[in-house]
């Protein structure tokens, strides 16, 4: 997710930095991200969010993410990093563990070889 002009007001300040260097970024995708035009606060929570606040927030950045031309690159990104916080590639950060989790059963299940990405979330 990278910063530009904030489409998206909030009281809350962002718990994490609002931009990111490109050396952060795993690749070129990142240049046609639907994000790069939205404000960083959308995808990151900020400290003490009341829960519907949050909910609110995931759920505006998941809308970008969804016409984003590069989702599953940057959920890709986000799985392999893995990217600790935040909305990557249209799932939370809580989402993406459960995404973890059921390939590393899935790999388990299969003797240790890795899941075909292009199959899995």
């Amino acid at each position: 997710m990278l910063q530009s002009s904030p489409p998206h007001e909030s009281q809350w300040s962002p718990a994490v930095p609002t931009q990111r260097s490109s050396k952060d970024l795993a690749g070129p995708w990142h240049s046609e991200a639907a994000c790069r035009r939205d404000e960083a606060g959308l995808f990151f929570a900020p400290s003490q969010e009341p829960t519907a606040a949050r909910l609110s927030r995931e759920q505006a950045a998941k809308s970008v993410c969804a016409r984003c031309p590069v989702l599953l690159e940057c959920r890709e990104h986000a799985l392999l990093q893995p990217e600790p916080y935040g909305v990557w590639g249209g799932l939370t950060a809580a989402e993406r563990r459960v995404v973890l989790s059921r390939r590393r059963r899935r790999d388990a299940a299969a003797g240790g070889r890795p899941a075909d990405i292009s199959r899995i979330a």
